[in-house]
């Protein structure tokens, strides 16, 4: 489910934040769900994240995925998971800022995935 701001809030205790914009189809799924799974998605998943984006499909129609231990879609090839619970949620005007104590993590190495500025993009060195 696509979010609109992704974010490290703390490393004692592991926290994150993703913001999720009020109107968006998925509000009410990440606003009553006792937490959720940040997919970081790899460079080459471009096709996946732009799906995500469209509004009213069955998004995970074709897409690989598998369930979390708390049953979240954790999709399949994600370059990293961040398993959450939800600890708070506050307003953010248009947005709910939903704050996540991380409870499980795994990483692959690769490139990730950025967007940035309307586009996709690459990071250089």
């Amino acid at each position: 489910m696509t979010v609109s701001a992704f974010a490290s809030l703390s490393l004692q205790p592991p926290l994150v934040l993703i913001c999720i914009e009020k109107s968006a189809s998925v509000h009410e799924a990440l606003t009553t769900a006792e937490g959720f799974v940040v997919n970081v998605l790899a460079a080459r998943q471009e096709q996946v994240a732009r799906r995500f984006s469209i509004v009213d499909i069955d998004r995970f129609e074709g897409v690989g995925f598998t369930r979390s231990s708390h049953s979240y879609a954790i999709l399949d090839d994600a370059l990293a998971v961040i398993e959450c619970s939800r600890v708070s949620m506050c307003d953010g005007g248009d947005h709910t800022i939903i704050l996540g104590e991380v409870e499980a993590t795994r990483a692959e190495s690769g490139t990730p995935l950025l967007y940035y500025r309307g586009g996709y993009a690459q990071l250089e060195r």
